[in-house]
Parts: structure tokens; C-alpha cells; sequence
């Protein structure tokens, strides 16, 4: 065996480092770690000047533990030294960076070192911070008497893993101690069940709980606040001090209001523990101050008593100094305060149970109430005040939600006669508070409208009426929003679970009531809406004329939408120009200028409504100026317009136009009947025009087919008169029958040329051309048509006061219509019955002609041409075959021509046919009255 080399001065160093890192693991003391340090350095390293200190972080010093000096003072090396801002000793301390100087002795961050360093002669320095997990634990100085001498490579390795070693182990320390020095809530809280249980009373508890917190956690103070909710504030209800009558450092038993510690109150009804020490609150500066100044205390640690999620008060561990609380003794705070929470109810259950027993009998009268009176106001007052006197409240509304208007109506209120009701209903709800309101499964409870962010669309309406407290509940609990019941305060205040289990169970049994209220008002509407339907709709259906359908149509419309305006804006298909008909304005300010025409394809209003499928609502800010030249009413806000639609292959032949104020709103049912009363007007419209055109044409077509029919009749008897003459020229003289062709071929060519303005100007209408006759022609002409017919029913006629005078117009058709009254008498005369025709002047243009018969007439024909056929074009009418059918026509005829014909049946039983005809223009009537012309009326 050889001889064992020895060990290189690179190897005792790592051998020492290592004993010396083991050493320090095993060490169990502050003071043990701090020798094997400096001994260890003192023996490794030659400094002159070796200095190790410990840092206190709640004093922010450091506290010198040992090391050595050139001269042997090692008092020096013992004392406390305070860091200061800018030091060299605090910069290591906070950045855990080494740093090293030159020259101590001339540093002017040094401090009381460079002092130090001046006596001892300490020049090069290095300062080591011993830092763990980011934890600065102390500094380590190491001063030489060269200057500028800094530590080599393999020194700072060593002398890096001996600082660690030594952290590690002050940090294992500090664990260790922490662990034997923790407090253990469990402990305590579980000593506290035990007594709990054998306690009589609440305060016994109350005074356990105190007693035992007071001792663990060693405050100056230890308080139950209680909470007094319709009040709003905090009181002390027992301490721990409370038995010493004259201890002089408790605080005053004042209450402490919410309103000045909000914050402070939002936190405890958070659940959250408010803890106030050293620099350190977790609450803000402003409440902080208020809080601690009313207890008057420096530091607080304050856990909430939460029962079922109500604040019944809290737990408060107060200091008169600034103090740092423990995680601990929070928890701790904590535990006690919610083992007050389970205890308190027990005192409080009698009294809950009879509150719960006449909240029973409440809601039961509120339900008698609800649903025995026939009345709704006088049942919903019982229910108010019964729920405001047992809520102790002010105010009861009951609001209803308008799904149409987009608000809420207030359905029924109750409030003190001093104060003023809430007059217009309540804006829609935001989109959280719709959700909030409809979600929730229980009232819910706002204790100051100025605080809290709900209801933010009615929070201005309450507190004008100043209520500061409300609280709210849907009346249909897990169904879409149909009501709200609310019960407001003007003070503001806490809403327990009971009084919100109340008035969910009133709001609920309102609810029902609401409800039903609701579907019948629903059905009064339908029903209101369906008779104004079929009120309109029978109406123009009973419409004849136009004008009158046009009016009734938009009186229905006006009534149904309650609107100020309501007016037709119609014109003929292929037209440029409509005009407004049949408006209906009940208020000036929303009137329309009637009498100007408006342009169709260049009005936009006309040219949206006519591009609209439907009803088209238009802001009067976005109507053209040319539309608001005749839309002139200086109150109309919006319009709405419905185009007068039938089949899609008509042309549209009008619009409906509604005037109203901007913010006027409709329900869908008025909007529904709206469209149907529209599409039965433009339907009636259509048929009434199609009618009227159709009867127009009828009516014509029949006049000249009459007219026509009577000519020829007339044409058949003259050419017939001349064929017979003609005859009898056979059996006469040459030069006589020469003469009399002559004038047969002369009156043939002269009836000939009559007939030629018939069948060249009234092929399908009539035309009208002014001739004169005089009246003796016409009679005698009249007359000899009808010679025959009297002949043949030995019938004797007279004329009586012949004037001497003309008659002008469209004489051949004067002529037919006197010739078809005669013929008219003629038939209904008995046989050897008597026609007379009386001839009196009325005033210098009329001619009154009357033909009286003796005969038979039907009284049912002489009411229809005085007053009309039936409006039922189908039903039987004497005017419908002749005779009737063609004294119609003679009638229809001369109004036409400006005259009159009328029948009547006179006392006596004779038939009075009345002619009114045109005299000649510029004729001077001359002549005889009879005094019988004005005795036969």
C-alpha cells in the first residue's frame, strides 16, 4: 500500500465547505447558524472586517448578530441598524442583489459603516444578501483594508452556496416557528359547540362566544353588533367589557348608520370578512375612516352573522393600535360569527312562529278580499292596506306590463293622502332588470333606491315621490312577466326573508286576479274590435253611394284607432291627379287641405304607400315639403297609410291615410282590423264604382232604346200613312195624283231626314240638339199618335188654356215623353173614360203640361217613381216591365233635359201625370189662363 497523497488546498476547501453546508442543515437555532457561519468565513477567508445582520421586516432593521473587527469591537457589530431610503444596506435588501464597493470609507450611502470603516480602516467591501424563495433573510459584510478587493471566481461560488445554505436554513427556522407559533381555530370553535349546547339564553351565548374569541385572539375589544333593518344601522349589543360599568374604553353604545359605512355594509351582506390593521384595509380609504372613527378603534377584524342569507349583524374584534391580523384569526372571526348565526334563531323562534301564524291569517284575507268582492278597487284597497300595515310601508302599487305600448300601467296604488300618487305610466325595463324580475323566485328587495343600480327606469319616478326603499316581486313567479306588485318606504331599510315570503305570496294571489282581469280586458277588446269590424263591415255593405261609403268607412276606421285624422286619398285609374274625400278630423290641428289636387306619381308618400305590401307608418320629419303642402296639420306626428288593394291584377285606386300625434302607439288587433276594414272598403269601392258605371250605362242604353223603339214605332205609322195614300193615287186623276205624290214623297223625304240623326248621332248614347215647336204642335201632334188608340177605347180628351207660346229643347224627345204619358193613359182609362191636359205657365221659362186620367193605377208604381226603387237591385220592382219601366225611363229622361216628370193619384181617384218642360228662350208667352188648371191639384 502506497502512501496517501495529500489532500490539494482546492480539496480542504470543498471538504470544509461541505461539513460546514451539512452543519448548517442540522443546526435548530438562530444563534448556532450565525457561529458555524463566521467561523467558517473567519477560517476560509481572510477579511478584516466580517459583519452578519438579520432583517426584521415589521421594524425594517437590521439587528447584528456577530462577526469580527480589525480592533475587537464587537459591541459595534451588535447593535441595530435602521434602512433608510437610498442606503447601501436597504438597496441589498430590496433588490437581493451582492454589491461592492471600493472604498467604505469613502461611500456616502454607507451609513453608520462608513464611520465604521474610517476607524477600522476598512477600504474593499462586499455585502451578500441572504435570500431564500425571494425572501430576504439579512446581509453579510465583508470588509478588507485594500481597496478595491473583490472576492475570485471560486470564492464567489463557495461563498454563494454557504449564503444559500445559511437562507435556507433561517427560512426552515421561520417555517418551524410559524408552525409551532399558528394559532388553531378548530380547537376553540369546537370548545364553543360543546358549551353552546348547555346554555339557556341567547346573551349566555352570546357571552361564551365573546368571551372565547376575546381570549384567542387577545384584542382590545370584542363586540356583537346587531342590525336593525327598518332603520338601517348597526347597534352594540354586547361586549366583552360589558360587566365592568365603568371601564373607560369602551366605546359609546351608538348606532351606526348604513348610510355612512355602505361599503362596509355591501361587504357584509357579501359574506365577506372585513379585516382593518397596519396599511392594510379591505375597504376603501373614506369608509375605513368613518367605520374606524365610529367604533373608534385602530384596527378591526368584522365577520357578518348571515341567517338564510339575511344580515343580522356581525362579530367585531377591535384594537386600539394598529395591529396585522393572521389568516387565522380571520377564520377564526369567521367560524364564531356564523356559530351566532345558528344560535340567534332559536331565540327568535317563538316570536317567528306566531309572525308566521298571522301572516297566515293575512294571506288568507288578502285571498278573502281578492276573490269575494265583486268590486276590483275596493278588494285590491283591503289588500293594501292590510299588506302596508303589516309591512309597515307607505306605498302599494300594482302595475301591469302593456306588451303593445312597451310599458307598465299602473293598475291600482295606495299611498298616504299627503302624498302624491304616481301619475303616468312606468318606462320598459332594461334588459337585466326584465331578467331579474323574471328569474327571481322570491321579492326582492332594494334598500336604497340612491345606492342600488336596479330598477335603474324607475328610479328617478320613486325617488321624485321620495321612496327610497322598495321592494318588488313578479306576479307570476317562473312565467313570462305579466305584473309587478310594489311596496315602497320613504326611509330606506332592510326587507327580511319573511316579509319578501309575504309579499310573494300576495303577489301571487294578486297575480291570479290580475290575470283574469287581464284576459277579460283582452276579450273586451277582441270583442270591442270585432263589433267595430262587423259594425263597419255591414255598414259599407248597406252603402249604396259612394260618398256615404267612403264617409262611413272612414268614420269605422277613425273610431277603431281613436285617432284625431282619418281621410281617403283616391283617384281613377290611368289619372295623374287624386284629391281627398270623406276626412274625418276631430281635431283642427290635424287637419288636410282638401281642395288641392295631388299629383299620384310624384307625391312619395302616395309612391311608398302603392310600393308597400301592408301598412306603411311614416314620421312626419321624413315627409317631403310637397306632401306637407296639403298634409298641412301642424299637430300630426306620424301617418299611417294602407293602399285600397283587390285583386293583384287591379290597379290600386286610392289610399287610407291616419293622422296622430308621434308617439301614438296601436295593438295588433286594431292594426289587424284596420287592414280588414281597408280591404273591405277598397272591395266596396270597386263594386260601387262597377255599379254605378254599370247602371249608368244601363240606364242609358234603356233611354235610347225607348227613344229608338218609339221612333220606329213612329217611322212604321208615317211610312205606313204614306203606303196607303200611295194605294189610293192608283185610283184617282193623272194630274191629282201627281200633286198629292208630290207631297207624299215630300213628307216621306221629310221623315226620312229625322230619322237620319238618329241612326248617325245616337247609335249608343243620346245627342242633344235645341229646337223650338210651338205648343199647339206639339199637342196636336201628340195627339194624333194617340188618335187611334182613343178611337179604338172611345175614349173623349180635351186640352184646356192652351197657351200661345213655344216650347225649346230636344223637342223629339219631349215629344215621345208626352206621347208615352198619353199612350199611358190611354191604356189604364176605362172604356169611354175621359184625358184631359192641362197647359199652365209658371214663370217665364217653365211650362207645366199635366195629363189627368180616370183609370186604375197600382199605388205601388206611384211610390216608386216618387221616391225610388228599392236600394236590393234584385228584388221585384213595378219599374222593372212596362208600363213602369218606360214612365222611369220618361223620368230619368227629362232631368236630363233639365224638365220634370212626376205620377200622382189625386184625391178624387183620377191620375195626374205632371210634365214640367223648357219654354222657348225669347218668346214672350201670350195666351189664356183657365181658371180649372190649378183646381185639379
Amino acid at each position: 500500500m502506497g502512501l496517501q497523497k495529500e489532500p490539494s488546498s482546492h480539496e480542504r476547501q470543498l471538504v470544509a465547505l461541505g461539513r460546514t453546508l451539512q452543519a448548517l442543515r442540522e443546526e435548530e437555532t438562530v444563534d448556532g447558524l450565525v457561529k458555524l457561519t463566521l467561523e467558517y468565513l473567519q477560517t476560509e477567508f481572510h477579511y478584516a472586517l466580517l459583519w452578519l445582520g438579520l432583517y426584521e421586516r415589521v421594524e425594517h432593521q437590521l439587528l447584528g448578530k456577530g462577526g469580527i473587527t480589525p480592533m475587537g469591537d464587537h459591541s459595534f457589530l451588535r447593535q441595530r441598524i435602521s434602512l433608510n431610503p437610498g442606503d447601501l444596506l436597504e438597496q441589498v435588501v430590496i433588490q437581493q442583489r451582492p454589491i461592492g464597493v471600493p472604498d467604505l470609507r469613502e461611500e456616502p450611502r454607507a451609513g453608520e459603516w462608513r464611520k465604521a470603516a474610517q476607524r477600522f480602516n476598512i477600504q474593499g467591501t462586499m455585502i451578500f444578501p441572504l435570500r431564500h424563495k425571494d425572501r430576504c433573510f439579512g446581509v453579510i459584510l465583508l470588509g478588507s483594508a485594500l481597496w478595491g478587493t473583490s472576492p475570485h471566481a471560486d470564492e464567489k461560488v463557495r461563498l454563494s452556496l454557504i449564503f444559500g445554505g445559511l437562507a435556507e436554513a433561517f427560512y426552515q427556522l421561520e417555517m418551524e416557528q410559524q408552525r409551532q407559533q399558528a394559532k388553531r381555530p378548530d380547537e376553540p370553535l369546537l370548545n364553543l359547540l360543546s358549551k353552546l349546547r348547555s346554555l339557556p339564553s341567547l346573551k349566555k351565548r352570546l357571552e361564551a362566544i365573546i368571551d372565547e374569541t376575546h381570549q384567542f385572539i387577545a384584542p382590545a375589544r370584542t363586540n356583537v353588533y346587531w342590525y336593525e333593518p327598518q332603520r338601517r344601522y348597526f347597534w352594540r349589543r354586547l361586549g366583552n367589557r360589558d360587566k365592568s360599568v365603568n371601564a373607560t374604553d369602551n366605546p359609546p353604545d351608538v348606532g351606526i348608520p348604513v348610510q355612512e359605512v355602505i361599503g362596509f355594509y355591501q361587504a357584509l351582506t357579501g359574506d365577506q370578512v372585513v379585516s382593518i390593521g397596519e396599511a392594510l384595509s379591505s375597504l376603501k380609504t373614506d369608509v375605513t375612516g368613518r367605520l374606524m372613527q365610529q367604533i373608534q378603534a385602530r384596527s378591526l377584524i368584522a365577520a357578518p352573522i348571515l341567517f338564510q342569507g339575511e344580515l343580522r349583524g356581525f362579530l367585531a374584534v377591535e384594537g386600539t393600535e394598529a395591529r396585522i391580523w393572521s389568516e387565522e384569526e380571520k377564520n377564526y372571526v369567521r367560524g364564531a360569527a356564523q356559530l351566532i348565526a345558528l344560535t340567534a334563531p332559536l331565540e327568535e323562534m317563538e316570536e317567528s312562529i306566531q309572525q308566521v301564524k298571522l301572516d297566515q291569517a293575512l294571506t288568507a284575507e288578502v285571498s278573502h278580499a281578492l276573490y269575494s268582492e265583486a268590486d276590483w278597487q275596493t278588494a285590491m284597497k283591503r289588500c293594501a292596506e292590510q299588506v302596508c300595515r303589516r309591512l309597515q310601508v307607505s306605498r302599494f302599487l300594482v302595475l301591469m306590463h302593456d306588451p303593445d305600448l312597451k310599458n307598465f300601467e299602473i293598475s291600482y296604488q295606495m299611498q298616504p293622502n299627503s302624498r302624491r300618487p304616481l301619475v303616468s305610466p312606468l318606462d320598459h325595463l332594461n334588459p337585466v332588470d326584465w331578467q331579474m324580475l323574471e328569474r327571481s323566485t322570491e321579492a326582492i328587495g332594494i334598500e336604497n333606491l340612491e345606492d342600488d343600480l336596479k330598477l335603474m327606469a324607475w328610479r328617478q319616478a320613486f325617488l321624485d315621490l321620495e321612496v327610497r326603499s322598495v321592494m318588488v316581486c313578479s306576479t307570476a313567479i317562473g312565467q313570462p312577466l305579466e305584473g309587478i306588485v310594489i311596496v315602497g318606504n320613504e326611509a330606506a331599510r332592510s326587507w327580511n326573508r319573511v316579509e319578501r315570503e309575504l309579499l310573494k305570496v300576495v303577489s301571487q294571489q294578486v297575480g291570479l286576479l290580475l290575470h283574469q282581469l287581464n284576459l277579460q280586458r283582452q276579450m273586451d277588446q277582441l270583442h270591442k274590435t270585432y263589433q267595430s269590424v262587423q259594425w263597419g263591415l255591414t255598414s259599407m255593405q248597406q252603402m249604396h253611394q259612394l260618398d256615404s261609403l267612403e264617409r262611413a268607412a272612414m268614420q269605422q276606421i277613425a273610431q277603431l284607432l281613436q285617432v284625431p285624422l282619418a281621410t281617403l286619398i283616391i283617384w281613377q285609374p290611368g289619372r295623374t291627379m287624386g284629391k281627398v274625400v270623406a276626412p274625418i278630423i276631430s281635431k283642427l290641428p290635424f287637419g288636410v287641405l282638401t281642395e288641392s289636387p295631388i299629383p299620384i306619381y310624384t307625391d312619395l308618400l302616395i309612391q311608398w304607400a302603392l310600393q308597400t305590401d301592408g301598412l306603411l307608418t311614416v314620421k312626419v320629419e321624413d315627409l317631403a315639403p310637397e306632401t306637407r303642402q296639403w298634409l298641412n296639420g301642424a299637430e300630426i306626428g306620424q301617418v299611417m297609410v294602407m293602399t285600397l288593394r283587390t285583386a293583384p291584377e287591379h290597379e290600386p285606386t286610392g289610399i287610407v291615410l291616419i293622422g296622430d300625434t308621434g308617439d301614438r302607439t296601436w295593438t295588433e288587433n286594431q292594426l289587424s282590423a284596420f287592414g280588414i276594414l281597408s280591404s273591405q272598403l277598397a272591395w266596396c269601392r270597386r263594386y260601387l264604382v262597377l255599379t254605378e258605371s254599370l247602371m249608368e250605362q244601363r240606364e242609358a242604353l234603356e233611354q235610347l232604346n225607348w227613344y229608338k223603339q218609339r221612333r220606329l214605332e213612329e217611322l212604321y205609322r208615317v211610312l205606313g200613312v204614306g203606303v196607303r195614300r200611295l194605294n189610293e193615287l192608283s185610283h184617282q186623276k193623272e194630274a191629282l195624283a201627281s200633286m198629292r205624290f208630290q207631297q207624299i214623297l215630300r213628307h216621306l223625304g221629310s221623315t226620312l231626314t229625322n230619322i237620319t240623326s238618329v241612326l248617325k248621332h245616337e247609335q249608343w248614347k243620346f245627342h242633344s240638339d235645341y229646337e223650338t215647336i210651338p205648343l199647339a204642335s206639339l199637342l196636336k201632334r201628340s195627339l194624333e199618335r194617340v188618335d187611334a188608340l182613343i178611337k179604338q177605347r172611345q175614349l173623349w180628351s180635351q186640352v184646356h188654356s192652351e197657351a200661345n207660346l213655344s216650347i225649346g229643347g230636344d223637342v223629339a224627345k219631349i215629344e215621345f215623353v208626352l206621347n208615352e204619358i198619353l199612350i199611358a193613359a190611354c191604356h189604364r182609362s176605362p172604356s169611354g173614360g175621359r184625358i184631359d191636359i192641362w197647359c199652365r205657365q209658371m214663370d217665364t221659362r217653365w211650362l207645366e203640361l199635366s195629363v189627368t186620367d180616370g183609370g186604375a193605377i197600382e199605388q205601388r208604381l206611384v211610390d216608386e217613381l216618387q221616391i225610388g226603387r228599392s236600394g236590393d237591385l234584385l228584388a221585384p220592382s213595378t219599374l222593372d216591365q212596362p208600363p213602369g219601366r218606360h214612365l222611369a225611363i220618361c223620368q230619368t229622361l227629362m232631368q236630363k233635359l233639365g224638365g220634370e216628370f212626376n205620377l200622382y193619384k189625386l184625391e178624387d181617384g183620377r191620375i195626374l201625370s205632371r210634365l214640367i218642360i223648357p219654354i222657348a228662350s225669347g218668346l214672350l208667352p201670350s195666351g189664356r189662363q183657365d181658371s180649372e188648371v190649378s183646381s185639379f191639384l
